[in-house]
């Protein structure tokens, strides 16, 4: 009986200190982040009263289709994060868990993250404006593009941003819309030469997409497969590599022709 009893008393310690442990555990942050779908915005269009693109030097022409970027939302680099929240998340298709260093690369403070995604936005815009003069043989001493939109850093929306330039500026190269009158959106990295890049979160922006009446979805072909994994009903996918690329799918969609798929 009384090996018995201390038996009984290790193991009740053990269960005791094993509860203690999971309690800090479900308690304790962790090193992650929860990333939702974010907002949209069309950048032929305006942000809080203001011209997302504006162009001067040459003329621009009215549009009337939408070229909708997609941004993903996470929690603040400052926030807690716990087992609750993780386990909340993952089961829901409207939520990702992804690691705090993937999601905030630059690290540091609130203040030293948003001034890195600021040098990204900026880079982003140059890169967006060189590549769009270069399509259309157009001369940067002669042309200037101002891109403004509030609360949106990094990036991602250089596809978008060159094609909408495109847009106020040439069209389809014949007066018309470059999306002929369609809700397109997208995502994707591009630089000078008009390559475009991966981004990350590409299943969560085109929730955000079609949410916001997007039915075509521009994507880097590098991320086919994360793009094909959870496709929203209604919106058709178009993998580009570069910008001459997404500039034919955008004119076999106007005429109703066959279009790149993953």
């Amino acid at each position: 009986m009384p090996n018995l009893s201390r038996r009984s008393v290790v193991l009740s310690v053990c269960a005791a200190v094993v509860a203690a442990l999971l309690a800090v555990a479900a308690f304790a942050p962790l090193p992650v982040s929860i990333v939702e779908p974010g907002l949209t915005a069309n950048v032929l269009g305006s942000d809080n009263g203001t011209p997302i693109i504006t162009v001067k030097g040459v003329p621009v022409r009215t549009t009337s289709g939408q070229l909708r970027l997609v941004t993903v939302q996470a929690t603040a680099p400052n926030a807690s994060v716990h087992f609750s929240d993780v386990w909340s998340a993952w089961f829901k298709n409207s939520q990702a868990v992804m690691p705090r260093d993937a999601v905030y690369p630059s690290g540091g403070t609130v203040e030293e993250i948003n001034k890195a995604n600021l040098k990204d936005f900026a880079q982003s815009e140059a890169a967006a404006t060189s590549a769009a003069l270069k399509q259309m043989g157009l001369s940067p001493s002669q042309v200037h593009v101002t891109l403004r939109l509030e609360d949106v850093g990094g990036p991602s929306a250089g596809l978008l941003f060159t094609l909408g330039i495109i847009d106020k500026v040439d069209g389809d190269g014949h007066g018309g819309d470059l999306t002929g009158g369609q809700n397109i959106a997208g995502t994707g990295t591009i630089d000078a030469a008009g390559k475009v890049g991966a981004v990350g979160g590409v299943p969560l922006k085109e929730q955000a997409a079609r949410r916001d009446g997007a039915t075509v979805f521009l994507v880097p072909r590098d991320e086919c497969a994360d793009a094909k994994a959870d496709l929203p009903k209604g919106l058709k996918l178009v993998p580009v590599t570069t910008l001459d690329g997404a500039l034919s799918a955008l004119s076999a969609l106007r005429a109703h022709s066959a279009t790149p798929s993953c």
